[in-house]
């Protein structure tokens, strides 16, 4: 792959992050698959900034202005403001779930509260592992 590709492929995936970062409100619970597409592209966009750095002639200006552009919408964009209130958004979600759960009849339950039930146990597991997954992302933070 050429450099010419390789800054045209990052420009296309950073314009992508960029996109799902600004799509956030996060007045409302977030959905999993919104979040992990955010952490996946930033991870993408993250990984492409490390190889261009290292393939790419840092002398050329608008080079090191895309690279610069980015980390900086990473780091002070996601990494400061919105990583932190998605960390709070699972949280209350979890909460919420929990408390939910923890509030409902344990006798003589219906077939559609059983149901109910288990769909907010199921959610309740998938919004936990969004979190593990997101807490990844946070402890690879704190390492830098």
């Amino acid at each position: 792959m050429s450099s010419n590709d390789l800054i045209e492929l990052f420009d296309t995936e950073f314009i992508k992050l960029e996109n799902l970062v600004n799509e956030i409100t996060l007045e409302n619970e977030l959905p999993v698959n919104q979040i992990v597409s955010i952490y996946y592209q930033i991870t993408n966009v993250t990984s492409m900034i490390e190889v261009m750095k290292q393939q790419i002639d840092n002398s050329d200006s608008s080079f090191r202005e895309k690279i610069s552009n980015a980390e900086n919408f990473i780091s002070k964009k996601f990494n400061y403001i919105i990583h932190p209130k998605i960390m709070v958004n699972i949280t209350n979600s979890i909460s919420t779930i929990t408390e939910n759960l923890q509030s409902l009849n344990s006798e003589q339950k219906s077939k559609e509260t059983i149901e109910n039930e288990a769909k907010l146990y199921e959610k309740l597991r998938e919004i936990m592992s969004t979190k593990e997954f997101v807490k990844q992302y946070d402890s690879g933070l704190s390492n830098d």
